[in-house]
């Protein structure tokens, strides 16, 4: 109790001798001077002050005063704080408008001159936009500390506050977010007159004009132990024996600014140096071997400098008393030294997006101190370390005791995510997503009963999307118990998840961010989601097998902003109760599913999108007026529809069968629906710029419009395929520089290919086949270097095809040149387009021999084994989408604004249309020409070829034993050429083929006899004379007079769907290692 009593006295000694450092409490014992009083009521009556900060400057004694401070003894004002109160700001609009409000403004009036005992003043995160910093500042001889940070001031640093000798803190950073100030520096004199400064902040003040003088003037403040002079524009090395000086610096910021590599080489003997940041420099190169032996080092900051150096040089010297390392966004590579667990203090390391490759070394669990690691956007391409060494070191015997965030995002990783990672119990964020991670998902993510505390209590953002982990729904029906229930952010998308959604995950109550898209979830959407989930901003459930109706139970969720059910079996009626308080959604997709939209026709919907995607929901034939109330809608996606009538046109007055609002567009989809008439002469659009338009599969009539290539010539993606069209092409679509897929196929357009062609120099995939094009192929073809599809197939072409196209296109997948006139022989320069899968010269008239060079494809020697979608998107619509998640640049369906490269292949003896798989098929069809000449030895090693197709040529000889090297083969088609001799009986290793027809040939001999071979019916192998055995019944001549004649090529026909057609022979004819890979699409 003595002690106690002995307190308030305590107190007030304490308060004597320092007063300063207590803000107010001097007022008790003394009224503040009449002359400061007047000064700062002077002073407040230059201010503007929206949120009545300075309310309690009134009556006598201005030490009660908010923000003021005075001198205990004397009642002297000693400290003026206006600082925002609400200095943190994000850029939208709101968090602007509460920065202004809360910000003082106005003149600062030099009555601020009389209060001649000022000690400090902070004007930091006001807004005196363009205003000059007052020469009268130079005046306050006993200021200690001065803020003028992020107060938008402009012009030069005034010369005058060289004479503040007493001043310890100086802080005139800009970084102004209304992007007005702009501070600069010619001369640096004025600090050497600052003897008492210990702490400098001049970040982004412009020191252009000074040069490499500016170390010289810092060199004589004696003091100094703080400097930060980020984003100086200051440039080139610093002398060796000047830097020397700097001894007591302590923290040293020179980050963003041009310094080149032996500005390090200055650094290692400033031994004082606790912080260094030179991040974002051009320190090309290596760092040197002492920095690690630096005595007080505990902060490095090298992110983003250039660094190139293997991870055992940077990392493996002593380091001993090192708490943060960021190496961010250089080149660092090679594999992670085990000497890393001898870091003991490491608390943080940042090495993403480095080349950083193996595995992550199991001496990691030595760090008992670390909180942060990030070695995201690298090549680790092992497992994740079954084991961790030395955690009996730390205290808890946990691994990571105090770890926090834990993120290797986009790397490599293979194999089951281990079980320390359940143990991790501060665990706050858990990034695993974009790896190739495999197996069941841990029970500790979910399978807890009535833990009072479990594995992960922290966990708020986890992130196990695009992977390949396995789990059925139902085993994580737990999720929301106590041990997880702070979870913030979870993210299981792009994976192999099965099952129900449970009514348990409503329970997350906490969930801000819910994104399970591209599963394998059916059943219907829990009426929970819209009841408990009440603080849902995101939900993504696109591309899963969910079925039933929409709950109007979402409709109660005020806070979402981005749903997405795109790509389900979901059905019924979609009313206003849906869309009830969605206030603030910004993206909604209901695209690919069975909905029907039932609204009066005087409805305003609560929200304003931004993406509105409803392809394949009933809206047709004609739509209601509601959208009308859309101002910012820039992405729209109405395809199949059910729409009929004419082409909207666009206008503001909403007229035709859609009435599109206004906007700045980005994507505009109208395919798949009944559109008919021509595409109307105008389009008045303003604002903005389309980067995606299709109005394909529809009726449309008469000539594409010239206006087209105007007002659109920001496009990347046009597609007006299989429509009615017809005329030559207009010019101004060569205004459109930007695009990469243009498709103008099956329509009736006529003329010779358009010479606008040639301009679209970055043009990836151009379809202009099943048309009515004649003439040559033209020469400025050859601009077109970036092509990775040219489909010309099904026109009117001629003349002998160019050699030149074997020339400059190295990146051409796919070339298509069937049933046109092409004469002459095959260009031997072909062979030269290195990235070549499918070759398709169909019905041509072409002749001579197949050249040996073409056993030389490059694409074709091996089996392509991974699966790619062949797709083109239009990159500005992610960048303006604004719910970006993950590497890709979006989050849920990747349909909406891409398009999908497909193509036409005669697999089987079948027309087959593939687009999923299509990256995986490599073929060669030169059927239905005037070839002849033997089958080349050299192209059987084309190991990686699936399909060869040269029937209903005039092909001679035999065909090559070593045909048993091409492994990959699923379709043989040799039919109704002039092959003889006997069938090799190496053929019979070809136990991949599914397909293959040698009939109407000259062959003779047996059948190779086995198994597989005796699977193939008597139409592969008839009217061949000579040939016996298999499934081939011996007959006399003249028997066989009234059969039916042989399939042979197939006439046309509806072309199937060759994605599913893909069966089991194909899956193993690129092993079986690879058959996930067609599955499971890699983006």
């Amino acid at each position: 109790m003595e002690a106690i009593t002995w307190l308030p006295l305590m107190f007030l000694i304490l308060c004597s001798v320092r007063g300063e450092f207590l803000p107010n409490i001097g007022a008790h014992l003394m009224n503040c001077m009449e002359s400061d009083r007047e000064a700062l009521i002077d002073f407040k009556n230059g201010l503007h002050d929206p949120a009545n900060r300075l309310s309690s400057w009134k009556g006598s004694n201005c030490c009660h005063w908010w923000g003021i401070n005075c001198e205990n003894t004397t009642g002297a004002v000693i400290a003026v704080d206006l600082r925002n109160p609400r200095p943190t700001y994000n850029y939208d609009d709101e968090s602007l408008d509460r920065y202004g409000f809360w910000s003082l403004s106005g003149e600062i009036k030099p009555s601020l001159m009389k209060i001649k005992s000022l000690r400090r003043l902070d004007l930091s995160f006001n807004t005196f936009n363009d205003n000059l910093i007052p020469d009268f500042f130079g005046s306050f001889k006993n200021l200690q500390y001065l803020n003028l940070s992020h107060v938008g001031f402009s012009g030069a640093i005034p010369l005058n506050l060289g004479n503040l000798s007493c001043l310890q803190y100086l802080d005139v950073s800009c970084d102004d977010i209304w992007e007005r100030s702009s501070l600069f520096v010619d001369n640096l004199k004025w600090l050497t007159g600052l003897i008492s400064l210990k702490h400098l902040v001049m970040n982004e003040v412009n020191l252009l004009m000074v040069g490499s003088y500016w170390i010289r003037q810092l060199n004589k403040l004696p003091s100094l132990t703080e400097l930060h002079l980020s984003s100086c524009r200051l440039s080139g090395s610093i002398p060796p024996p000047t830097f020397l000086n700097l001894t007591s610096i302590i923290i040293l910021d020179l980050s963003v600014n041009q310094f080149l590599p032996k500005v390090l080489d200055c650094l290692v003997n400033v031994s004082s140096l606790v912080t260094l940041d030179m991040s974002n420099n051009w320190l090309d190169g290596r760092i040197p071997l002492d920095f690690s032996e630096l005595p007080n080092l505990q902060f490095l900051y090298l992110g983003a400098s250039g660094l190139s150096e293997s991870c055992h040089q940077m990392l493996g010297g002593q380091w001993e008393k090192i708490q943060v390392l960021d190496f961010g966004g250089n080149d660092l590579h090679g594999k992670l030294p085990s000497s890393i667990g001898n870091m003991t203090f490491l608390s943080h390391l940042d090495l993403s997006d480095n080349s950083v490759d193996n595995g992550i070394p199991s001496s990691i669990g030595k760090l008992c101190n670390f909180i942060s690691l990030d070695v995201s956007r690298n090549y680790i391409n092992e497992t994740l370390p079954k084991f961790l060494e030395g955690i009996e070191i730390c205290l808890s015997r946990n691994p990571f005791p105090i770890l926090q965030s834990f993120d290797l995002l986009d790397n490599y990783l293979v194999g089951n995510l281990p079980e320390w990672l359940g143990h991790i119990e501060n665990l706050v964020e858990l990034d695993l997503s974009f790896n190739y991670l495999n197996g069941q998902i841990p029970a500790f993510f979910g399978s807890f009963q009535n833990l009072s505390r479990g594995p992960l209590p922290s966990l708020q953002y986890l992130d196990l999307s695009d992977n390949y982990l396995v789990a059925s729904f139902g085993s994580l029906q737990n999720l929301s118990r106590r041990p997880l229930l702070n979870l913030q952010f979870l993210d299981l998308s792009n994976n192999q998840l099965v099952g129900k959604l449970l009514e348990q995950l409503a329970q997350l109550e906490n969930l801000v961010d819910l994104d399970l898209s591209n599963n394998s979830l059916y059943g219907p959407i829990p009426t929970s989601f819209g009841i408990l989930q009440q603080n849902l901003t995101i939900l993504g459930l696109g591309e899963n097998e969910l079925n039933g109706t929409l709950p109007e139970s979402l409709g109660q969720l005020s806070d979402l902003e981005y749903f997405d059910v795109s790509f389900n079996k979901l059905t019924g009626i979609v009313t206003e109760a849906h869309f009830l308080k969605l206030k603030k959604l910004g993206h909604l997709d209901l695209s690919s599913n069975s909905f029907t939209l039932d609204v009066n026709s005087n409805w305003v919907l609560p929200f304003q999108v931004s993406f509105l995607g409803m392809g394949s929901c009933h809206l047709g034939p004609s739509f209601s007026t509601w959208l009308k109330s859309q101002k910012y809608v820039e992405h729209l996606d109405f395809s199949n529809a059910s729409f009929s009538g004419s082409v909207p046109d666009c206008s503001n007055n909403f007229s035709g069968s859609v009435p599109i609002p206004s906007g700045s567009f980005y994507l505009l989809n109208l395919s798949k629906n009944k559109f008919s008439s021509n595409i109307p002469n105008k389009w008045n659009i303003t604002g903005g710029t389309f980067v995606f338009l299709s109005i394909a599969n529809n009726q449309i009539n008469g000539e594409i419009p010239a206006w087209m290539g105007n007002i659109v010539p920001g496009l990347e993606v046009f597609d007006l395929s299989n429509n009615n069209l017809i005329g030559s092409n207009p010019s101004s679509i060569g205004n459109c520089s930007g695009l990469a897929p243009l498709d103008l196929s099956n329509n009736h357009l006529s003329g010779t290919i358009p010479t606008f062609l040639g301009q679209l120099s970055g043009l990836k995939s151009l379809h202009l086949n099943d048309n009515k094009f004649h003439g040559q192929l033209p020469s400025y073809f050859q601009n077109l270097s970036s092509l990775e599809t040219l489909s010309l197939g099904n026109n009117r072409l001629n003349g002998s095809i160019p050699p030149w196209i074997g020339k400059g296109f190295e990146s051409l997948r796919i070339l298509s040149l069937r049933s046109n006139s092409f004469p002459g022989e095959l260009p031997a320069l072909l062979s030269n387009l290195s990235s070549i899968q499918i070759l398709d010269l169909v019905e041509n008239q072409l002749t001579g021999s197949i050249p040996a060079s073409f056993g030389h494809f490059n694409a074709m020697l091996q089996a392509q084994i991974i699966n790619r979608y062949l797709w083109y998107g239009a990159a500005s619509i992610y960048q303006n989408a604004g719910y970006g998640k993950n590497t890709n640049g979006y989050i849920g369906s990747m349909e909406f604004g891409n398009y999908y490269e497909s193509f036409v292949v005669n697999m089987k003896g079948q027309l087959l249309r593939y687009t999923k798989t299509l990256s995986l098929v490599t073929m060669i069809d030169l059927s239905g020409n005037n070839l002849s000449g033997d089958l080349p030895i050299e192209m059987t090693n084309l190991l990686g070829l699936v399909v060869l197709n040269l029937s209903r040529n005039r092909f001679t000889g035999h065909i090559p034993k070593s045909i048993s090297k091409m492994k990959q083969l699923s379709s043989l088609d040799l039919s109704r050429n002039g092959f003889f001799g006997a069938i090799p009986q190496s053929l019979r290793s070809l136990s991949f083929l599914g397909y293959l027809n040698l009939s109407n040939n000259e062959f003779s001999g047996p059948i190779p006899n086995n198994d597989h071979m005796l699977t193939f019916n008597a139409s592969s192998f008839a009217r061949n004379v000579g040939l016996y055995g298999g499934p081939l019944t011996v007959k006399c001549p003249g028997d066989d007079e009234n059969e039916k004649p042989d399939k042979g090529w197939m006439t046309p026909m509806d072309t199937a769907n060759g994605d599913s057609f893909i069966d089991n022979w194909f899956y193993l004819s690129i092993g079986l290692g690879f058959a996930a890979g067609i599955l499971v699409p890699c983006g």
